[in-house]
């Protein structure tokens, strides 16, 4: 019998449920059409790869080689799906 869970994708959640440490990709914005417009513009774009540095209130993300800031309102509306690593 095959083993399903190395073939089950990772589960998305919101950027804030992301541990600090771990790479993500951008799977959707969600939000008014405002808000996903100014998260892709400063880098959160759909299936961009992103890296948690730290965060509680305050988010610090890498995203394409630049630490942005971004308040903990904003990271719940980027979902995103861990990057596994093979090991």
């Amino acid at each position: 019998m095959p083993n399903t869970e190395r073939h089950r994708p990772p589960p998305k959640m919101p950027l804030t449920e992301l541990p600090v440490g771990e790479s993500a990709r951008v799977c959707a914005l969600e939000g008014g059409p405002d808000l996903c417009q100014r998260l892709r513009e400063i880098g959160f774009g759909e299936s961009v790869v992103i890296e948690k540095i730290s965060g509680t209130g305050t988010l610090l993300c890498r995203v394409c080689g630049t630490r942005i800031a971004l308040s903990d309102r904003a990271a719940r509306h980027i979902v995103v799906e861990p990057i596994r690593h093979k090991g």
